[in-house]
């Protein structure tokens, strides 16, 4: 099980595909997403991941965050979460998660904050028709109509669908595509709609009721503080080493 990142939401444009339908999407962008620690079980009791995600003023930080980012000399973060991982998913503390971290054609989850609507009527916040627009209906078009019996049961009933504050609720969003990736801006872009306002925070990972794709990187893509890139891509580096000598060889067969 991989980590997720910390995405902040730009907003909603629309692709086009190779036949001219155009795709809805929505444009998440990684704000230097690192790694702030590990928990472990020993220590713990559980094995995750905490992620940090853009910046903040070092003035409007308590003693104790200012120490917790000094200690991983890390930048102050804005905002912080912990993503559950599998003990092999483990990724170095300082490290900067990029957004080939995903793979286009996967599907993930995305979890954020819906925009807050008020105080809202019992129409919009539950869908509910309504009384009608005539016979005898007066002023009253757009109340819910009862809440409860009269004699039996006497009372409204707890959880009763009525009008009241609406928004600003912990929603996730399911099996999201991700359609493009533009990596040197931190740009990741999925199709459909995501919960929350321009500017939100958003939690995003692997989708729980997909499998995941087998070119996805494990456990993830990331640069390292100093600027070098994923321990993995090192091997790349021999192969220039073995070019010289199959150049050399021919000379000699020849």
């Amino acid at each position: 099980m991989r980590s997720g990142v910390i995405a902040q939401k730009v907003g909603m444009t629309r692709l086009f595909t190779e036949t001219g339908e155009h795709l809805p999407v929505t444009v998440l962008r990684l704000a230097q997403c690192q790694v702030i620690g590990h928990r472990s079980k020993d220590k713990n009791g559980y094995v995750a991941l905490q992620l940090g995600s853009g910046t903040r003023k070092v003035s409007g930080m308590t003693k104790a965050e200012r120490g917790h980012m000094a200690k991983v000399n890390v930048e102050p973060k804005r905002k912080l979460a912990e993503f559950r991982v599998s003990d092999d998913a483990l990724i170095p503390v300082g490290a900067e998660i990029t957004a080939d971290h995903f793979v286009v054609g996967q599907f993930v989850d995305v979890t954020g904050t819906s925009i807050g609507k008020g105080f809202a009527g019992g129409m919009k916040r539950w869908n509910f028709a309504g009384l009608r627009a005539s016979h005898g209906v007066s002023i009253s078009h757009r109340s819910i109509g009862s809440t409860g019996g009269r004699q039996d049961p006497g009372k409204t009933f707890k959880n009763k669908k009525m009008p009241g504050h609406m928004g600003v609720d912990r929603i996730t969003t399911l099996n999201l595509k991700v359609v493009k990736l533009d990596v040197p801006r931190g740009l990741i872009l999925v199709e459909g709609a995501v919960p929350g306002a321009k500017g939100g925070w958003i939690r995003m990972r692997d989708a729980v009721k997909r499998s995941l794709p087998k070119e996805a990187p494990k456990p993830g893509k990331f640069k390292l503080a100093g600027g070098d890139a994923k321990p993995a891509e090192a091997p790349a580096q021999s192969a220039p080493a073995a070019a010289p000598a199959e150049a050399s060889a021919k000379p000699e067969g020849a």
